[in-house]
């Protein structure tokens, strides 16, 4: 990409952003910056039937979620309500945050803030806005701690509500969950980019999009020529170039019932240097990963166009007296097999938000496994982070600076509003990394409780933290904060959530039991021939949770667990569609993400259809399925692994019939 490509993507943008007939633009609201303000926003869009996929929010969709919110909640509505108003003026200071700490043990990094380490003593953080005209928003912001400082929140937004373009340190969160994200999150200081996206959603199908094009850190390990090793420091005599990559992404997502939607993602590193390559390039790229941007198949390392990653994600609200929201991201770092619709070495997230739970508490629980390679490139010897930092998932900092291995980790938080007022949070995370690494990694794990409530028009609170790296070095961490301008403080008062809320008809939950006929085709990926194992029987068990979405049809989600070659295949249907006929047959279909637990873990597709009797007893239907998990892949990684050519991983694709009792409740 040339020198004046990215002036010249900022005027296309320009030119794609109507000054007319629509609503104007719409500042954003702090990304993991004011978590206690930010609970209650994910409360409101919970309750107006509205999933988020992506962050920063829009004070105007937050805005326009509020009435049917608050037909649940009155007391949450007039505080969330109080808070935008901020956002409305013509001038205002939005965010300012201030946070002291006294800590002790290792140098880690603290998940999801910005690039701060455990040492760091302080945090600042302020953001304002001036709009002079609903087209053109100038908004002011930073985070700083006693290492760096960004401009986080500096930006300038013109455009309308469909067409919005931002210019400046644009944060951004490519996933439905909340304390992680494999694309990109604010694991990492935030980028200088240009943004187009649109905040309401269009047409009948609630389209959305977002595509940007920011730049990176300057980096002197950038492959270029034949004599050029970009996983050692630049030795004399080679060839490799120096210069700030370029980061591509691009968002678009559906919502076309209320409560579910899903969301393709998409970020791709290239140029930098002497490998600085044209827009067009860059176009062909993004839609064709294996012909212009994987290692193999006549692109080598040398004319790779860049370093990509992909995911899916989607996430399900169920209604009622307690709602909960569930989501999946399914992401890779590369394709695989053949086409550019298959992920290679994936990634998957389950997640599960309960808002409230027995009146004063909540929970999250979110569970994530990725496999090698993630954040590391051939072409790029610092691969996908900036300034040490991973641009994604915060568990893939706790391992040595470019260690290709994949990592499990675990997060759950349990909030409580006490009856003399103010917000108490526990939560607990935990990552461990494979073991087929060269380095000796222990399991990492913190513990956190903190406290806050508002103070005279501030929020103040402090929090206490201690754990574990992955290295084995102990850390502990002592916070006091003060906030300003956050109203979100119940005093203590439970509200009318739940008192004549109750479950619409058609939302289900349900288990399944039952037996499954499976077989697995095995390609190992070493020229041998294809091999099939026999069919068996073995115990089937499934659970879920639907609500309709028409007179006839049902979308739903679950989670589903068999044995399998005497391997556990956890499969996961993140779209579980259902059509109900006049008479007692139903008709269903299901897109979805298996894991096969092998030596190491393998993942690919899941798919199928099924057919079903309802009400063959009371609250009980029973079901045949055809179920197929498509091409899971795992990287040969290990010594006793078959020989990693003509291809470095291995397929299995496992085909199943289930005849299962559906039991709801």
């Amino acid at each position: 990409m040339n020198r004046t490509s990215l002036p010249a993507f900022a005027v296309g943008l320009a030119l794609l952003a109507p000054l007319a007939s629509a609503r104007g633009v719409s500042p954003y609201l702090p990304l993991n910056l004011s978590p206690e303000m930010e609970r209650q926003i994910e409360r409101v869009m919970i309750l107006a039937d509205r999933p988020i996929m992506s962050r920063p929010i829009a004070a105007a969709t937050v805005l326009d979620a509020l009435p049917q919110a608050c037909r649940v909640d009155k007391a949450l509505c007039t505080r969330v309500r109080a808070y935008l108003n901020g956002y409305m003026r013509k001038l205002g200071v939005d965010h300012a945050s201030i946070e002291g700490a006294v800590a002790d043990g290792s140098t880690t990094p603290l998940p999801n803030r910005y690039g701060m380490a455990n040492e760091s003593e302080f945090q600042v953080s302020a953001s304002a806005h001036w709009q002079p005209s609903s087209y053109l928003i100038v908004s002011l912001g930073g985070v700083a701690d006693d290492e760096e400082a960004a401009p986080v929140g500096s930006m300038v937004s013109f455009g309308t509500e469909y067409a919005q373009v931002d210019v400046g340190y644009r944060p951004r969160w490519y996933s439905p969950f909340t304390d992680s994200a494999m694309l990109i999150s604010t694991e990492a200081q935030t980028l200088p980019s240009i943004t187009l996206s649109n905040y309401k959603p269009m047409t009948g199908l609630g389209l959305t999009y977002e595509l940007f094009m920011a730049e990176m850190e300057f980096s002197d390990r950038i492959q270029f020529g034949d004599n050029c090793n970009v996983a050692a420091p630049p030795q004399e005599g080679e060839t490799c170039t120096e210069g700030k990559p370029r980061l591509g992404g691009m968002r678009i997502g559906i919502a076309p019932v209320p409560g579910w939607s899903v969301s393709a993602n998409r970020l791709l590193q290239f140029g930098g240097g002497e490998r600085e390559s044209s827009f067009t390039d860059f176009l062909r790229a993004m839609w064709q990963p294996r012909q212009y941007d994987n290692v193999g198949e006549g692109v080598t390392q040398q004319t790779q166009f860049g370093n990509q990653v992909a995911s899916f994600t989607t996430r399900f609200i169920f209604p009622g007296a307690t709602p909960f929201s569930a989501y999946l991201e399914y992401a890779g770092e590369d394709t695989s097999f053949s086409g550019n619709y298959r992920l290679g070495n994936s990634a998957l997230s389950i997640g599960l938000h309960f808002p409230r739970l027995w009146k004063h508490f909540d929970l999250t629980v979110e569970a994530s496994e990725w496999q090698n390679a993630w954040y590391v490139s051939n072409a790029y010897g610092d691969g996908l982070t900036e300034n040490g930092r991973v641009l994604g998932h915060w568990g893939a900092d706790q391992r040595v600076f470019g260690d290709a291995v994949g990592a499990q980790s675990f997060m759950a938080r349990l909030g409580w509003e006490p009856g003399f007022g103010g917000l108490m949070q526990l939560r607990a995370r935990t990552v461990e990394n494979e073991s087929y690494s060269g380095v000796d990694y222990e399991r990492g794990y913190d513990v956190s409780l903190s406290y806050s409530r508002t103070l005279m028009g501030v929020t103040a609170g402090a929090e206490i933290t201690g754990g574990q790296d992955a290295f084995g070095d102990s850390f502990s961490r002592i916070a006091g904060f003060v906030r300003f301008g956050d109203e979100w403080d119940s005093g203590g008062a439970s509200g009318d959530w739940g008192s004549e809320v109750r479950r619409p008809n058609g939302a289900q939950l349900f288990v399944d039991a039952g037996v499954a006929a499976s077989k697995v085709r095995i390609n190992l990926g070493d020229g041998s021939p294809n091999e099939t194992t026999s069919m068996e029987l073995t115990p089937h068990i499934g659970i879920g949770a639907r609500r309709a979405v028409s007179s006839r049809s049902d979308l739903g989600v679950r989670m589903e667990f068999d044995r399998i070659d005497d391997h556990m295949l956890l499969a996961v249907r993140a779209l579980d569609y259902r059509y109900r006929t006049r008479g007692p047959l139903a008709f269903s279909g299901f897109l979805g993400a298996a894991r096969y637990d092998l030596a190491t873990p393998a993942y690919g597709y899941y798919l199928g259809a099924g057919v079903q009797w309802q009400n063959l007893l009371p609250n009980v239907d029973v079901g045949l399925d055809l179920r197929y998990a498509d091409k899971v892949a795992r990287d040969k990684l290990l010594p006793t692994d078959p020989a990693s050519t003509p291809r470095p991983d291995s397929f299995y694709d496992i085909t199943s019939y289930t005849l299962s009792a559906s039991y709801r409740f």
